[in-house]
């Protein structure tokens, strides 16, 4: 078996196209979705991930606000540009790029975050909605990863899913949102007993870990779709993922590649949030 390979770029091509035909629909009624970016100090890393945010939304004809702050910035001060942009009717999402610096916590500045303008989905509130099944600001890489497995034609109703990791960035609410859609969760972590023998009973894997080639081959079933959404700098200076791509390829249905697979999605999934944030504000 060599599986297929779930092209990350072209879905999100996709899904912003679909964004950019909305973005159309409110500027006709008046509106014009607008997501404010900040970006605190010089981390090359999230100086590439804020560029393509922007970029995302000049292609879906949205605005944005590329707001840059010193490395040395107070929490105070971030504070205050989170809430002068929490009253600005103009704008309808909020995203603070992560990590922070360490003389700020994290926590407090999501939670700083209007949930109506939570476009990450990380807001307590939504996190919660999410929960129980209300409507909310789905996080974007689970959201992604969810698009990506019902790309391939998979019916997640009563599949096996596992989901190795349990971040409050993936893992649990990826494991949620699989089980919003009917599937029999298992979550595993760096406790799990029987790991290998778990995953290889996974007709869905969606691997979050964070560590290199950590998922081989004989963890993978025969026919299973797999979701990688490590993304991790190897020795060679390349990125690779948390799963041995070609051992995986011999025994997957489908799998997603990294670099080209979760990431783009990720950033496809946050327009469809910040179009979603304008489109409420004609409602209230």
């Amino acid at each position: 078996m060599s599986a297929k390979i779930i092209d990350g770029k072209a879905l999100a091509a996709q899904v912003k196209q679909e964004a950019a035909q909305q973005v159309e629909e409110l500027k006709a009624q008046g509106v014009t979705p607008c997501l404010a970016v900040i970006l605190v100090g010089e981390d090359p890393a999230s100086q590439v991930y804020v560029r393509g945010k922007i970029n995302d939304c000049a292609q879906c004809g949205m605005e944005s606000r590329n707001i840059r702050l010193p490395e040395t910035t107070t929490q105070k001060e971030l504070l205050a540009q989170v809430s002068a942009l929490a009253q600005d009717p103009a704008v309808h999402g909020i995203l603070v790029q992560l990590p922070l610096p360490a003389q700020i916590d994290e926590k407090a500045v999501i939670d700083a975050i209007p949930p109506e303008k939570d476009v990450d989905g990380f807001s307590p509130v939504n996190v919660g909605r999410m929960q129980i099944g209300e409507p909310c600001y789905l996080p974007c890489t689970p959201a992604g990863c969810i698009r990506m497995i019902e790309s391939t034609g998979t019916d997640i109703t009563g599949k096996h899913a596992v989901v190795i990791g349990r971040s409050n960035i993936v893992g649990k609410p990826a494991a949620m949102l699989l089980l919003a859609k009917n599937a029999t969760v298992t979550i595993c972590h760096s406790r799990t007993q029987n790991l290998k023998e778990i995953c290889a009973s996974a007709d869905i894997l969606v691997a979050a870990v964070g560590r290199e080639g950590f998922v081989t081959g004989d963890m993978v079933k025969p026919g299973a779709v797999v979701i990688d959404v490590g993304i991790n700098r190897g020795a060679d200076g390349k990125l690779h993922g948390d799963v041995d791509f070609a051992a995986a390829c011999e025994k997957a249905s489908w799998i997603t590649p990294v670099p080209g697979g979760v990431g783009p999605m990720t950033r496809a999934m946050l327009m469809l949030n910040t179009v979603e944030a304008a489109r409420r504000t004609l409602k209230k």
